[in-house]
This record gives structure tokens, C-alpha cells and sequence, in this order.
């Protein structure tokens, strides 16, 4: 309900967004644009992943009126539903860029509840991303729904985002800090999947009666052709996940999308008094993975690294894996540069860097000089299988639409194999 305008200094060239409130708001959300500028700008919110309120330039104070104005960094990237829409992305985000959010986005959340401020209106929408030294950081957005827990631990009023809403909200029940874990956790599995969780398809009012009785290990549910509704404890392929991330991300979707508010998240853990699905995820964000792609297949196999495990350790382990004698191994970077048996196997991870996608080592077989395979390929989806074996089948939009996603990520998946296969070559030249 505000308008948001860009402003640049002249001199300096520095730029900040500036919302102003319209006028013919009503008095409700009069109060929660005030409420969000006091969130910012009177508990002097700081932290990266939450966006910072600056001061209103006084060139700009000729836009006031009965309400002031909320002047915030700029983030030039735009917000995650853009990032979304992309069609590369219409079956989820690349692993490191999942990765990236959930560190992000559970710190930004994180540090509002340690200052006792719930969000409620967590979605796409109120996450912006940044460019930062050519670093992508996300930051939240949008505090004129966050509630501060100083008023009660407990609150009962709320409008906002349905899709994203934690079922005790949607219910207009008391509710606490979990409804931000469940608005996460939806936002995670959609960039993951490539859509929303539960009946995706389906208007909120209907899928929440039939969703409401779930396992609480259940973090999936489709509609099958003939309207039955099947429930899963596993993500729904295809998506970008790594085999060795994937148990641990859905165990910890299995904490924040527990219908039940009290267990949401898995409760306190007894040591560190922090949550446990805040525990779970920097498991996974810590682990350590060496992603290796054999170029005698094309096939890459993964590794979690055990603590000081030497590189000799790793080559017997890829030795098992690809048949490949630990002597006949030339493990390369993607510079070229071989890597050191003197040093331990997390030479092979890069600080700072997650994802398969973003850094691999590439295998060679010193005894072979031609590489005739055979080499691994993508097998392509059931739903797009069916479409080949007879591509007059009609199929209701919500399923041809599923088809057409599942066969754009299938070309794209190609394209960045045989990427993949180049950047090995130029990197053993």
C-alpha cells in the first residue's frame, strides 16, 4: 500500500529507496506503516539480512504527508519471486543458491526473534537480494505486519499472505515465533521445487481442510488425477539438491512444516537453548562436500569429508566409487592446478562457497588417453516420458504444465552437463 521511488544524490551518486505511504489508506494500515517505520527506525534494526532504514534525504521531504517517510537501502537485484519466474528456474534454484537463502534468510530471522520481533509476513515477495562485492545477500523486507513480542509472547490479529501462512494464523488462533519457521519452510521447499509445498494448485481455503491432518513428517502432498490426495516425507524430484543434502533438508522441512505450532521447529535444544531447526540448518550450511565429476562417464560422485581426512583417504573412497586405481587418478581444479597430497581433502572446498554447482574437481584416468564411456546421462521424467511415448495425450493445464517445466529443466540440465564436460577439458590444457 506505499509507492517506492529511487532516489540518487547527485554528488555522491548514492542511492536509497524511499517509500511513502498513499494517502487514501485506510486507519489499519496507516498504523502498520507506522508500526514498520518504528520497527526499522526506532529499535535501530542492523543486521545484513535485514534491510536497514536510512535518513529520508531532505530533498524528499516535500513528499510527506499525515505520514513520514521510510527511507531503505537499496537493493538492486530485485526480490526473490523475479528470481522464481525465471524460466530456469520453473523446477527450483541451483543448490547454491538455496544454500545461500537458508544461511541468509535463518539469520535474518534468527536476529529479529532475539530482539522479540516476529515477521508474519515472510513470502518471495519480502526478500530482496543485493549484490554485494559479487556476492549475492538476501535481506528481508517489509516489517509492517512484524509483531513485537514485548506485547505478548502470544498474539491473536493478523491479515497477510495466505499461501505462505502458518495454519494458527490462517485459523486466527494465538500463535508465537513459529509461524515465521512455517513461512520459511515454505519459501525453502518452493525454491527448491519449483513450487509451494501443499496442493499448490489449490486455493489456500481448500487445501487447508485437507491438508490440516497430516503426518507430521510430511513436508509433500499432490493430487492425483482421480482428486486423491498423497502425502510424502521426501521432495518431489526432479531438483538440484546434491544426494548428501538432500536427508538432512528434509528432515529439517519435517521441523518447520509441522502443522502443530508447539512442535514446530523441534523446541529448544537443552545445551544451547537455540532452536533445533536453527541447529539442523547449520548442519547442513557446515557440511563439508567435495563434489567430483569423473571424466571417463561424465558422472559426479560426492563426498562428505570427515574432519582432517587426508587426500589419500578421499582417492581410496573415489577409487571404490569409479574404479579408478588411486594411482591412475589426476584430480584437478577447475584452474588446472593439481591438488597436493600433502595437503588434507578440504583443499577440494573452497571457503565460503556451498553447491555443487559452484566448484567441482575434476577426475582423469591416467591410464586411458581416449575416454570411450560409456557415459552417464539424464533419464527424463515419468510425466515427460509419457508425453514422448505419445505426444497426442491431451492433459488438464496444472499437469502440462508440470510436463513443460520438467522438460525445460531437462534441456537446461544438458546444456550445463555438456558445460561441465568443456570446463574439464579446458581445465586439464
Amino acid at each position: 500500500f506505499g509507492n517506492v521511488c529511487l532516489y540518487q544524490h547527485q554528488d555522491s551518486g548514492d542511492r536509497v529507496a524511499i517509500k511513502s505511504c498513499r494517502l487514501e489508506l485506510s486507519v489499519k494500515n496507516k498504523d502498520r506503516w507506522c508500526h514498520e517505520i518504528d520497527t526499522l527506525c526506532v529499535l535501530r534494526l542492523n543486521h545484513p539480512n535485514v534491510v536497514r532504514a536510512c535518513e529520508v534525504p531532505e530533498e524528499m521531504n516535500f513528499l510527506v504527508n499525515d505520514v513520514p517517510l521510510l527511507a531503505m537501502e537499496y537493493c538492486s537485484g530485485g526480490d526473490l519471486r523475479k528470481l522464481l519466474n525465471k524460466p530456469e528456474n520453473c523446477c527450483g534454484l541451483k543448490e547454491s543458491q538455496i544454500l545461500s537463502l537458508l544461511s541468509d534468510i535463518g539469520s535474518g530471522i534468527q536476529y529479529l526473534h532475539e530482539n522479540r520481533i516476529i515477521h508474519r509476513d515472510l513470502k518471495p515477495e519480502n526478500i530482496v537480494l543485493q549484490d554485494e562485492g559479487g556476492k549475492i545477500v538476501h535481506k528481508i523486507i517489509d516489517l509492517g505486519y512484524a509483531k513485537d513480542l514485548d506485547q505478548g509472547s502470544l498474539c491473536t490479529s493478523f491479515v497477510g499472505t495466505l499461501q505462505y501462512l502458518a495454519p494458527e494464523l490462517f485459523e486466527n488462533k494465538s500463535y508465537s515465533v513459529t509461524v515465521d519457521y512455517w513461512s520459511f519452510g515454505t519459501m525453502v521447499f518452493e525454491c527448491i521445487a519449483g513450487f509451494r509445498p501443499f496442493l499448490h494448485n489449490l486455493q489456500p481455503f481448500a487445501w487447508h481442510e485437507k491438508i490440516k491432518k497430516k503426518d507430521p513428517k510430511h513436508i509433500f502432498a499432490s493430487e492425483e488425477m482421480n482428486g486423491e490426495v498423497r502425502f510424502s516425507t521426501h521432495l518431489p524430484q526432479p531438483h538440484s539438491l546434491c544426494g548428501l543434502i538432500v536427508e538432512p533438508m528434509e528432515n529439517w522441512l519435517q521441523l518447520m512444516l509441522n502443522w502443530d505450532p508447539q512442535q514446530r521447529g523441534g523446541g529448544s535444544d537443552p545445551e544451547t537453548n537455540r532452536p533445533r531447526c536453527f541447529l539442523i540448518m547449520d548442519h547442513i550450511l557446515n557440511l563439508k562436500i567435495v563434489h567430483i565429476l569423473n571424466m571417463t562417464s561424465a558422472k559426479i560422485v560426492s563426498f562428505l569429508l570427515h574432519p582432517e581426512e587426508s587426500l589419500h583417504s578421499l582417492q581410496n573412497r573415489i577409487e571404490f566409487e569409479t574404479g579408478i586405481s588411486t594411482g591412475n587418478q589426476e584430480l584437478l581444479l577447475e584452474t588446472g592446478i593439481c591438488l597436493d597430497p600433502r595437503k588434507p581433502a578440504s583443499q577440494c572446498v573452497i571457503d565460503g562457497v556451498r553447491g555443487w554447482d559452484s566448484y567441482m574437481v575434476y577426475l582423469f584416468d591416467k591410464s586411458k588417453t581416449v575416454y570411450d564411456g560409456p557415459f552417464a546421462s539424464r533419464s527424463l521424467s515419468d510425466c515427460v516420458n509419457y508425453i514422448v511415448q505419445d505426444s497426442k495425450i491431451q492433459l488438464p493445464i496444472p499437469q502440462l504444465r508440470k510436463v513443460w517445466a520438467e522438460a525445460v529443466h531437462y534441456v537446461i540440465g544438458l546444456k550445463e552437463d555438456y558445460s561441465r564436460l568443456f570446463q574439464g577439458q579446458r581445465a586439464a590444457m
